[in-house]
């Protein structure tokens, strides 16, 4: 990656390959390709990381996702325009990109296993994992926002 600090794929092509090893677990799941984008927007945007906010925003639009969607994700809370399943999944991402704040609380738990089956929970686990993953070796390497191009689907 030009622009970078470090240029971790060609420095370390093995750590890259680990972390695209849970890309592709969750992109084998059954969770939905909108709602995997969503995810790792929203988590993007609480870690800071603008490279992967990028990159995500422009496979979310390839994948079909609205403007108006991602424009509010930020807000997700006080929108209308999210399914229960989704912002279940979003407020799920958030406890667990803080997980230290609170752990996971009994109800929200309860309410994850309401939307997704034990399978899609692990699922969004290894989500968070992932992303978390993509953004601090994104950022700790100088990965900025405009460097990536084309679609990477989930």
């Amino acid at each position: 990656m030009k622009g970078t600090r470090i240029d971790y794929g060609s420095i370390e092509p093995e750590a890259r390959k680990i972390i695209s090893l849970i890309s592709r677990y969750v992109r084998n799941s059954t969770l939905e390709p909108k709602l995997v984008e969503l995810v790792r927007i929203r988590v993007s945007q609480i870690n800071g990381c603008a490279f992967c906010i990028d990159m995500h925003t422009q496979n979310a639009r390839a994948a079909g996702e609205t403007e108006q969607r991602l424009y509010c994700l930020s807000a997700w809370v006080d929108s209308p325009f999210y399914s229960e399943r989704e912002k279940t999944a979003l407020e799920f991402a958030e406890y667990l990109s803080d997980i230290g704040r609170s752990g996971i609380p009994d109800h929200l738990y309860h309410r994850v296993l309401s939307q997704f089956n034990e399978n899609e929970y692990i699922a969004i686990v290894m989500l968070v994992n992932e992303i978390s993953s993509w953004n601090r070796l994104s950022i700790s390497c100088g990965a900025t926002s405009g460097m990536y191009k084309g679609k990477n689907t989930v």
